[in-house]
């Protein structure tokens, strides 16, 4: 049996923690002993207008069950906001779960500007500030963990989501790039794709199978990825219903042309079965693995 995962002391941001799963994810930080920050604008799940009482219901939660919580209700995009609250509050910052977003659901043709600069600015710009903020605390303190929110949608696409899938995909960009910065330091940097139950997929989801996937079935593995007992980073998980699994990256092992020669499109057709063929794939974990194959190409073709 592995040791209880503990945060005792820890602060932890949440933020749009006023419901779904920012609010399991409060809830259980707080539990294994957790100061949280309850960060939620209180807008609607498609980024519209405000409301306070969000992010205070969830922290009277908190402190009815003996725990400790502040709520705060600025923007993702006043990020630094978010963070000097917490500075404020506990004086510092440990754990920061990038979870706020909205949806502006429409098919690409049909799409207006105004409807993918709100996803840009809630999950990406959200997400940087927030992060921006708080990483100078994380560096000078050598220790940290941040989650960010990706989705099945930025991973595989969704149909009618081009700005939420572009914005979660994203984030994964963001997550890869920041476990490479973070890890001398002991910031461990990770990111879920996660399918739970909230008001942002009620009607996407048959009712039945909706009522199953419960916020709380996510928030086990974000609590996991904010403690010391995590030693990930650079990773994406999905999870939901109960389920947890890793996903990672798979290349097929292609196909070498003679670089001194160049080569045509006809032979990139006579060749496309084995350029996608996955038998013996690869899995490179970084921009160096993800190099090999092509520098060996170049080095079986050296220059005359």
């Amino acid at each position: 049996m592995s040791e209880p995962v503990s945060l005792q002391d820890r602060v932890v941001i949440v933020t749009g923690a006023g419901g779904g799963l920012g609010r399991a994810h409060a809830l259980l930080f707080a539990r294994h002993g957790a100061k949280v920050v309850v960060n939620d604008l209180g807008g609607s799940s498609h980024g519209e207008g405000a409301n306070v009482s969000a992010a205070d219901r969830v922290v009277e939660e908190i402190r009815a069950a003996g725990g400790t919580a502040v709520a705060n209700h600025d923007s993702v995009t006043d990020g630094a906001r978010i963070v000097e609250q917490a500075l404020d509050s506990f004086g510092r910052v440990d754990v920061l779960v990038n979870n706020a977003g909205i949806l502006r659901d429409k098919t690409f043709h049909k799409m207006e500007d105004s409807d993918w600069e709100l996803v840009y600015r809630v999950h990406v710009e959200g997400a940087y500030k927030v992060t921006h903020a708080a990483w100078p605390h994380l560096r000078g303190q050598n220790w940290g963990r941040v989650i960010f929110t990706s989705s099945t949608s930025g991973i595989y696409g969704n149909f009618g989501q081009a700005n939420y899938g572009m914005a979660k995909l994203g984030l994964y960009g963001l997550t890869r790039t920041l476990a490479i910065e973070g890890r001398k330091h002991d910031i461990l940097v990770n990111a879920i794709a996660p399918t739970g139950g909230t008001r942002m997929t009620e009607g996407l989801i048959p009712p039945q199978v909706f009522e199953q996937l419960k916020p709380e079935l996510i928030s086990p593995l974000v609590v996991f990825l904010g403690s010391e007992q995590c030693q990930d980073s650079g990773q994406l998980f999905e999870v939901g219903g109960g389920w947890v699994g890793k996903v990672r990256w798979e290349r097929s092992q292609g196909v070498g042309f003679d670089p001194r020669e160049g080569f045509t499109p006809e032979q990139v057709a006579a060749n496309w079965g084995r350029i996608g063929d996955f038998e013996g794939a690869s899995h490179p974990q970084d921009s160096f693995q993800a190099l090999q194959q092509m520098m060996a190409n170049l080095q079986k073709y050296p220059s005359a």
